[in-house]
This record gives C-alpha cells, structure tokens and sequence, in this order.
C-alpha cells in the first residue's frame, strides 16, 4: 500500500471530514500515523488529539462515531478527506451537526445552525 507523507507537519496530516451523504464538511482534525493505521484497521475515524497529546476515536465520549466509507488523498499525500457516515447526528463537541456553525457577518460571527445535542449532558462537564 502507498504511503501518506508523515514527514511533512511533524507526523500530524489534516484531515477533512465530510458526510459521505450530503457532502457537508463536518470538521477538520488531525492525523498521525497510528490514527491512520487505527482508521484503516478499523473502518471509524481515529485522530490525534493536539490538545490531549494522544489518540481519539471520534465518538468515543459522546458515541457519535464516524464509519469510514471513503478516504480521498490529496497529490501531495498529505491530506486526506474522510468521506463518513456520522452516528449520533453531530459531529462538533459543542453540539452542533458541524464544526462549522458559525459564518462571519460584517465584524462578527453569527450562529447558523441549531444544536443537536446539549454538551453539559453527554460529555457530563
């Protein structure tokens, strides 16, 4: 099997995640090699956490789990789209479908989208 490009971004890869569905792009995270191979072996979306220093499977917390059903690589192999099926209806920590609720409107951001789910009660925080 080919091989993605670690050695660029000192072993982490952006990895932008869509619905598989509807084409969304629900988030954008990070990889290193062990979360590739994790995702690989597996068939659900494993990340490295920069803020944890460690490996996540999405979902592991909130049970809203990502199932691989196409990985793209860019030309470079240092990024790669996970085209997933989300579990659970949400795939931001803060509730919402996506990452990307929030669009910029004049100097400020504005929400767009409703929450799906109430962090305080899934994550228990």
């Amino acid at each position: 099997m080919q091989k993605l490009n670690f050695q660029k971004g000192d072993g982490l890869l952006p990895a932008i995640v869509q619905d598989y569905e509807s084409n969304e792009v629900l988030m954008l995270a990070y990889i290193n090699e062990q979360a590739w191979e994790k995702t690989l072996a597996t068939g659900k979306a494993h990340y490295w956490s920069r803020s944890r220093n460690s490996l996540w499977l999405k979902g592991e917390s909130s049970s809203h789990v990502q199932l691989v059903k196409e990985i793209l690589v860019d030309c470079d192999e240092d990024t790669v789209v996970y085209r997933v099926q989300q579990l659970g209806g949400a795939a931001c920590h803060k509730g919402y479908r996506s990452c990307f609720f929030r669009k910029v409107d004049g100097e400020t951001f504005t929400i767009k989208d409703e929450p799906v789910f109430d962090p305080q009660e899934v994550y228990k925080k």
